[in-house]
């Protein structure tokens, strides 16, 4: 099934010019454990991005490894504000334009954090664009792609 989110998502991809693997399955990714059965691709190559609006309502995107929480007071001393609070569903797909359990780690305005783990994976595998589908893209070119600031930000 091409659903619109991943039509925006491959237009994104390709007027990027980077190489990237888009993975659209008929099972479930919403979940990290569900992407890791949906994928068969280890769990260490996977991140979460960890949605979260700062005092003024903007969105502050904390992508982390597969096995790390994001911490809140960690990413408002590296921002210098006060601590961000999670998005609501609603939050993220207004701001991301992509349904939680889908967000990629780029292709929307926020302010990316990266945690300095992320960046040591030769590759990492992030949402596609629904809770259906997956891509897997080099890390460098996620940094690339999202400017992100890397930092210290898990727990």
């Amino acid at each position: 099934m091409v659903h619109e989110y991943y039509t925006k998502l491959e237009q994104f991809m390709k007027r990027h010019l980077v190489e990237y693997k888009h993975m659209i399955y008929e099972t479930s990714c919403h979940t990290i454990d569900d992407a890791v059965l949906s994928s068969k691709e280890p769990k260490e190559n996977f991140v979460k991005n960890i949605c979260m609006i700062d005092n003024r309502g903007d969105l502050i995107v904390a992508i982390v490894l597969a096995n790390a929480r994001a911490s809140t007071s960690r990413v408002a001393k590296v921002l210098d504000i006060d601590r961000p609070r999670l998005a609501t569903t609603d939050e993220v797909f207004i701001k991301t334009g992509y349904p939680a359990g889908g967000v990629p780690s780029f292709s929307y305005n926020a302010i990316y954090l990266v945690d300095e783990k992320v960046v040591e994976k030769e590759f990492i595998i992030t949402g596609g664009g629904s809770e259906f589908a997956l891509i897997k893209i080099k890390s460098n070119d996620m940094l690339m792609l999202n400017r992100g600031e890397v930092s210290r930000i898990r727990k």
